[in-house]
């Protein structure tokens, strides 16, 4: 197992800065994943960590030592890649045991670990296969028992479940948690899906246009994200953000959105916002922490009467949709409170979890 050590990592591609100068500390034994949007250099930072990609500016350390010049095969790391990269005219065996073979492994041990990461994987069923045999979560699994039997000091994963379909993912999510909290190897894992993020990692690290926004656990980011991008990146649906400014009377603040509504801000914000007042402001809320107002009484929840646009039936829950100055925004109800597009609803906002933004800085306040 090994700590994993990035600074000032940069790579660049001519005029075009993929990676601007990250900096990032991933513990031994430790399951990070890199998430954001395409083209936000986290499958780059990943193959600069595997040695596919070279180095413009920075260091990387594995265990201590650094890897910069060190090529992929020497660093003891094992990858798993988005597409499975299995040798069509090989059995599950033989992929498995392809990299043990070159390094000259005894035929023993070779088959010992193909046994022991085929029962840790429910592929023992399998070995004789070839990869047009088996299913796409199956050929998965086969691509990470390649990486297992290699006992690397860290397993680096490259969206390996964006080929599969929505259940399947669900299942394969399950499976790659169970493996890390069996073999506890420091991992490093690379999505655009935030709700994989969520469920997988210990810590989540946000990247934007080449650099890290945040690095948290996972309800760190949920609950108390720092920048407008990082609100509006982790959660699903995503959060709501609405053009604000804020009002002072009576020795209380509120949040005017337009469209005739505005929020009260809890008192126990109000000096930390009394700062903000007369600047350009987002208003940030979950659709989670908009609901049915029908039997709800606590203090921090402001109630108010909408015309709902359209309404998603989900099962568990209802998602409603309305309009605020012009501005689309999304709810979730119970199933049984009745709501129904083109008619009015009773909602209520949770305050307690209401975020503000400074739209020019996009910092949350």
């Amino acid at each position: 197992m090994a700590e994993v050590h990035l600074r000032n990592l940069v790579k660049r591609y001519d005029e075009v800065e993929a990676v601007r100068g990250i900096n990032l500390d991933i513990a031994d034994h430790e399951f990070v994943v890199l998430v954001g949007p395409s083209g936000c250099g986290k499958t780059t930072t990943l193959r600069m960590i595997a040695g596919l990609e070279e180095i413009t500016d920075g260091e990387i350390s594995i265990d201590g030592e650094v890897v910069n010049d060190i090529p992929p095969k020497d660093r003891d790391i094992a990858m798993v890649f988005q597409n499975y990269a299995l040798y069509p005219h090989m059995t599950v065996t033989e992929n498995m045991s392809f990299g043990l073979r070159l390094k000259k492994f005894a035929q023993e041990e070779i088959l010992r670990r193909v046994t022991e990461a085929a029962q840790i994987l429910d592929i023992r069923q399998l070995l004789e296969r070839k990869p047009k045999q088996l299913s796409g979560g199956q050929r998965q699994r086969v691509a990470m028992g390649r990486a297992i039997v290699r006992h690397a000091k860290v397993f680096l994963f490259d969206e390996p479940l964006s080929n599969l379909d929505a259940k399947l993912r669900v299942q394969m999510r399950t499976e790659i948690k169970k493996l890390h909290q069996r073999l506890r190897t420091t991992t490093v894992y690379v999505t655009h899906d935030q709700v994989e993020a969520m469920t997988l990692a210990d810590r989540v690290v946000v990247m934007n246009n080449g650099i890290i926004e945040q690095v948290g656990a996972p309800t760190e980011l949920y609950a108390t994200p720092r920048t407008r991008f990082v609100a509006g990146f982790i959660g699903s649906p995503a959060m709501n953000f609405l053009p604000c400014r804020l009002e002072q009377a009576a020795g209380a603040l509120r949040a005017v959105v337009g469209g005739g509504l505005s929020f009260p801000v809890p008192a126990a914000r109000s000096q930390r916002y009394a700062g903000a007042i007369g600047k350009s402001l987002q208003l940030g809320l979950r659709p989670e922490h908009i609901t049915e107002a029908a039997g709800l009484s606590e203090p921090s929840l402001h109630r108010f009467e909408i015309e709902l646009d359209v309404t998603e039936p989900m099962g568990m829950e209802t998602l409603v949709y309305f309009t605020v100055d012009g501005i689309q925004v999304c709810g979730r109800t119970d199933p049984a409170a009745g709501a129904q597009a083109g008619r009015p609803m009773a909602l209520a906002a949770d305050l307690r979890h209401m975020h503000l933004i400074d739209a020019e800085s996009g910092l949350v306040l």
